[in-house]
């Protein structure tokens, strides 16, 4: 996983890192959803997110996300839901573990950016796929694909 200079983790009551992500849609039809190549492998692919900073809003971490990971620019559209993961840190520690409570907004692509920050800093690529085509890309995130699974039933920002 990446670390930002000089990025805080920030994590909620209950010990989860505080983290939010946007499934970002060529448009409002929503059939083509933009993954970005995983930071840690360049042959899978993920959905573009990360921790949300001190006195950062989930909503504006999707947007920065969105912009950083795939270098694009849009609309952030509906609340899709909150999803939790739980895993074990290693092999070599099992009892240690990370858990991740993450938000998840539906964004409408607007601007595609020819040069982003993770592009130049990490080789990162972006590529269109189905919805179907997406859910196949994710299967190594299975938390992920809950997300597009989610897409029918959204619940309401609270």
């Amino acid at each position: 996983m990446k670390e930002k200079p000089n990025s805080i983790r920030t994590y909620d009551a209950e010990g989860f890192r505080r983290r939010a992500s946007c499934l970002c849609f060529r448009d409002k039809t929503e059939q083509e959803i933009l993954l970005v190549t995983s930071s840690k492998d360049r042959e899978k692919y993920v959905v573009p997110g990360g921790g949300i900073e001190p006195q950062e809003e989930a909503k504006a971490t999707a947007e920065r996300e969105a912009l950083e990971e795939a270098g694009v620019r849009g609309d952030l559209g509906r609340f899709i839901g909150t999803f939790e993961e739980s895993f074990q840190v290693s092999k070599r520690n099992p009892n240690k573990e990370k858990k991740h409570r993450t938000k998840v907004f539906a964004f409408i692509v607007t601007e595609y950016l020819d040069d982003w920050d993770d592009k130049r800093s990490m080789g990162r690529s972006r590529q269109w796929f189905s919805f179907e085509e997406a859910k196949k890309r994710l299967t190594h995130k299975p938390i992920q694909v809950t997300y597009l699974e989610r897409l029918d039933k959204p619940e309401r920002i609270t």
